[in-house]
């Protein structure tokens, strides 16, 4: 069916429109529109002689040229991002800690961490919202929490508690801290996430304050 569709508008012309539309609403198109009607203004003024029309040209050619290049956008494709795809991924690294032997205070950080995880998988319109928090979410299951773990687990468990010289933190101590900062980075995402969610339960609140406040119920 999309190979069909894609033979009805005849190849390239949706992506020449848009090329076009693009275009249109750029930073070098708008900067040269103002500068060619500043040279429009001029010829109306009296100013830019009979030689107006390549005045505005020149304008317009100078400011598309001159004007700063565009922002560079993070591109996140939910196709290999996206919150179903993630999911599933939480759910084997899930499998994995629980029978890996984590020590208590580790698996229980874990799980606090897969849990706002899950959570804000669970928002999935939210978070699609902001490439930056999928980005984050996306490298945390796929990259920075394994990381921690399996580094940790390629340790002797008696040599992973011993306290080391230099900053006197054991193996197991700067897993615990390591996963501190990431529980505090995504706690930070999360509430960006949940920000919506929060603002309707006080919506809702202020509705039903006035619906059935104690006015009404003293009637």
């Amino acid at each position: 069916m999309a190979t069909s569709d894609r033979h009805r508008r005849g190849p390239g012309r949706t992506g020449a429109g848009g090329r076009v539309l693009g275009y249109l609403g750029s930073t070098r198109n708008i900067t040269g529109c103002v500068l060619a009607l500043t040279g429009l203004a001029a010829h109306f003024l009296g100013l830019a002689g009979t030689l107006w029309p390549l005045v505005v040209a020149g304008l317009y050619g100078a400011g598309a040229l001159l004007a700063p290049p565009e922002p560079a956008r993070a591109a996140v494709s939910l196709a290999g991002a996206g919150p179903g795809a993630l999911r599933t991924e939480l759910d084997a690294l899930r499998r994995r800690v629980a029978g890996s032997g984590l020590p208590a205070d580790v698996a229980a950080r874990v799980e606090g961490l897969t849990g706002l995880l899950e959570g804000m998988l669970g928002r999935a319109e939210a978070l699609a919202a902001s490439p930056d928090h999928l980005h984050v979410v996306s490298q945390t299951i796929r990259d920075y929490l394994p990381a921690s773990l399996d580094a940790y687990a390629a340790l002797p468990r008696s040599y992973a508690m011993e306290r080391r010289d230099g900053d006197g933190r054991s193996p197991h101590e700067e897993l615990l801290d390591q996963l501190d900062l990431l529980d505090g980075g995504l706690r930070e995402i999360a509430r960006a996430v949940h920000r919506g969610d929060e603002q309707a339960l006080r919506d809702q609140g202020r509705f039903l304050r006035d619906r059935f406040g104690r006015s009404e119920l003293d009637l």
